[in-house]
């Protein structure tokens, strides 16, 4: 069901709690004072409430992120905030070579309690430069947590999950997730309801109940609204029934607890929305059929982004950012490749 809350206010409240209830928590980045509160708002009031531990920054992600490092190298704990998500290529050197590596490299294991929250994606005319989902090019670093934001999933609890893990994390916030409300197990809408599938809550899924017969599997992680909303239109007009499973942690990815969905699934789709190549989705199927070879009775079949920079022109956006729509498509388009 709807909370009374947007997923920005949500995480806004996490923070808050954060900062609230320890005092060796900062925060860092470009224009989050108040009464700016970062570009999204997502940083509003805390610096009036810790000034001191709310840091306004330079533009330079890479000295941004390298204060954070010392902070948590020093026992301290850190937040930085990326003003856009395609900036993090300005700070990759410092997440690669010192946030990821300092938890081993040193000849014992060292704590570093360290999030990069990554704003990404488009559909909000932005253009080329601000637009980009980059999660593929953080996979496979050792030691490095990658987390999406959800309207599913509480952000309090998975802000304590990162800061608590001993590693670093990266936070990547879908821009569009922001103005959505945020939801609680149980009812989403009049057909589709969720529930969390393993203890970690990390594995949502969204399932309709309805037993149409035919079930097909999504497998997500920030595009929850598309996701969905591409299973409602299945089912309503073309008799489909599509179970979602939404993942708030990307990598590691833990491919146990939706094991039974694939099983059970004549086709397993994955939804994202980075260029396609190397992708979140590549990692997840490798998994799929490391894991469950004989359970997978057809193969993955990945549903991202065009090949293409992102324009600045709202129309051509939507044809390069994967939609509900495109979702719709290839789904119909394998369905009826392999009835024939």
């Amino acid at each position: 069901m709807l909370r009374a809350e947007r997923v920005v206010d949500n995480l806004n409240g996490a923070l808050h709690t954060l900062f609230a209830d320890d005092p060796r928590l900062f925060l860092l980045g470009e224009d989050v004072l108040d009464p700016y509160g970062g570009a999204f708002r997502v940083t509003a009031g805390l610096s009036t409430k810790s000034p001191d531990r709310v840091l306004s920054t330079p533009i330079c992600e890479n000295g941004i992120v390298g204060v954070a490092n010392g902070l948590a190298l020093t026992g301290n704990r850190a937040i930085v905030e990326i003003m856009f998500g395609d900036f993090a290529a300005l700070c990759f050197d410092q997440i690669l070579n010192v946030s990821a590596k300092s938890v081993s490299m040193f000849g014992r294991t060292l704590p570093m309690q360290l999030v990069v929250r990554i704003p990404v994606g488009g559909n909000r005319g932005y253009g080329p430069t601000h637009s980009q989902s980059l999660q593929k090019h953080f996979i496979g670093i050792p030691d490095l947590t990658l987390r999406e934001l959800s309207p599913l999933h509480d952000n309090l609890d998975v802000l304590h999950q990162m800061l608590g893990s001993g590693r670093p994390a990266m936070f990547f916030e879908n821009k569009l997730v922001y103005t959505q409300r945020a939801l609680t197990p149980g009812a989403v809408d009049d057909i589709f309801s969720y529930e969390f599938i393993d203890g970690q809550r990390n594995w949502a899924r969204v399932s309709s109940g309805m037993g149409s017969g035919r079930c097909l599997l999504i497998v997500a992680g920030g595009l929850v609204s598309r996701a969905l909303a591409a299973a409602r239109t299945l089912l309503l007009e073309d008799e489909i029934e599509v179970s979602v499973v939404i993942a708030s942690q990307l990598y590691p990815f833990a491919a146990e607890p939706i094991l039974d969905d694939v099983a059970r699934a004549e086709h397993v789709f994955v939804v994202e929305e980075s260029t396609p190549g190397g992708t979140w989705g590549s990692e997840v199927s490798q998994r799929l059929a490391e894991t469950c070879p004989n359970q997978l009775s057809r193969f993955v079949e990945l549903i991202s982004s065009r090949d293409s920079v992102i324009p600045a022109a709202r129309h051509l956006e939507r044809q390069v950012i994967v939609q509900a729509g495109d979702v719709v498509g290839r789904v119909r388009e394998r369905v009826v490749a392999c009835a024939a």
